[in-house]
């Protein structure tokens, strides 16, 4: 009896991306010729030296004769900026209270307590995890979305829609692709 092979993707030849969030991501993806995808969402401090690093270190492959670079980026898109601003603050405070509680005897914490820590100097640190978050009406995460493709230079970007309701999280993947093919919906 013949042994079986289980190989998922088998001669299907799946492009290769390197997702990563530190400089040695973008030296991997460099060294082996792989479009880069620099994970800004939540680790946003090494982004222009990662894509730096990755664009100077860059040796072609059979997959990719050039850099390709992708920035992923947290989006909240609502239909009028005080909801946007609403819900991201609601997403930040769940993101640090997630960070604060681990484990089964983690205390409890409430929106005041989280916004108290949050203006202290650890709190700060959590709080600039999510600073590439585009948040508000259509036009204003387009322009968001705009600027950072120029200053990073990227080929894509991935949108991470960070609202914790799944509705909003829905109507804000409505109004981005509304937002970006100049479509209001």
């Amino acid at each position: 009896m013949p042994g079986v092979q289980a190989i998922p993707g088998a001669g299907t030849n799946v492009p290769l991306y390197i997702l990563g969030s530190s400089l040695f991501g973008a030296g991997l993806a460099a060294a082996l010729g792989l479009p880069y995808a620099f994970a800004s969402h939540f680790a946003p401090d090494a982004l222009h030296e990662a894509i730096a690093l990755y664009r100077r270190d860059f040796t072609p492959s059979a997959q990719l004769a050039e850099p390709h670079v992708i920035v992923a980026v947290n989006v909240i898109a609502a239909d009028d900026q005080a909801d946007a601003v609403r819900q991201f603050e609601e997403t930040r405070r769940n993101r640090v209270r997630g960070m604060l509680t681990r484990g089964p005897a983690s205390p409890e914490y409430s929106d005041q307590q989280i916004d108290a820590f949050l203006v202290t100097a650890e709190g700060q640190q959590i709080a600039k995890m999510m600073r590439y978050s585009a948040v508000g009406d259509p036009s204003a995460v387009r322009v968001f979305l705009d600027d950072l493709v120029a200053a990073t230079h990227a080929d894509e970007l991935i949108i991470a829609h960070a609202s914790r309701d799944i509705e909003a999280r829905l109507r804000s993947v409505e109004l981005t692709a509304g937002a970006i093919n100049g479509v209001s919906v």
